[in-house]
C-alpha cells in the first residue's frame, strides 16, 4: 500500500501540472488561431 502511495505522489503531480498546461496552450492557441483567419482576411481583403 506504501509503495501504491509513492507512485501515486510521484506520477500524480506531473500529470496535473501536464493537465493543466495543455488546457491553457489549447486555449491560447484556439485564440492564435482566430487571429490569424482574421488577418489573412483583412490582408485578402485589402489587396482586392
Amino acid at each position: 500500500m506504501e509503495q501504491m502511495l509513492a507512485l501515486i505522489a510521484n506520477l500524480g503531480f506531473p500529470i496535473v501540472v501536464s493537465v493543466y498546461l495543455l488546457v491553457r496552450i489549447e486555449n491560447r492557441l484556439e485564440a492564435l488561431t482566430e487571429s490569424i483567419h482574421k488577418l489573412a482576411e483583412a490582408v485578402a481583403s485589402s489587396s482586392k
